[in-house]
């Protein structure tokens, strides 16, 4: 059992190394794994409420990462964490007593090319804190880091893989005589 998230990348028209977020969901509390990533394979495909449900021409296009969570721990302060290595919870309560909470896995901050600070920023913007963010606050917050494995397939490498599967599947059989 462990925390998993699955997302679903778009390359461009352009080609592959220019991909786009397309879905992403998962779970920071643990799964089996089969199941969950059947669920949340399904769910950041068609379920996540910043896209529309992925459709079949897109196919072709798309990425699937599985990000396997591990390794939790709370931080001493806010930036008790590195960028790249660590994924991060943030949780905090506003002055009206309204509790907010964000995460972003392992490779996020990284790929946005922010520092830690923009990182946390956005984090409790994605949150959905619109009050201006003071260094009081940010001192404030209970930061949970994580590390991740993560694995990623194409839709083409995922298609080579299974066909040749397939097509030595039948004369293995034969072979073994079932």
């Amino acid at each position: 059992k462990h925390p998993l998230f699955v997302t679903w990348l778009k390359e461009s028209r352009s080609g592959y190394k220019d991909l786009s977020l397309r879905g992403c969901i998962g779970s920071l509390s643990p799964l089996m794994t089969h199941s969950g990533l059947k669920n949340y394979a399904l769910t950041s495909a068609f379920k996540d409420r910043r896209f529309s449900p992925i459709s079949v021409t897109e196919i072709p296009r798309l990425h699937c990462a599985v990000s396997v969570l591990t390794d939790f721990e709370d931080c001493s302060h806010y930036l008790d964490w590195l960028i790249g290595v660590h994924g991060l919870i943030i949780e905090f309560t506003d002055s009206n007593g309204r509790s907010y909470s964000a995460t972003y896995l392992p490779d996020v901050c990284a790929e946005q090319g922010w520092t830690q600070v923009e990182c946390i920023e956005s984090l409790i913007r994605k949150a959905g804190y619109n009050e201006p963010v003071s260094e009081d606050l940010r001192q404030r917050l209970r930061v949970t880091r994580y590390q991740g494995t993560k694995s990623t397939i194409s839709y083409t490498e995922y298609t080579k893989a299974t066909s040749f599967r397939t097509s030595h599947a039948r004369p293995l059989a034969l072979a073994q005589g079932t």
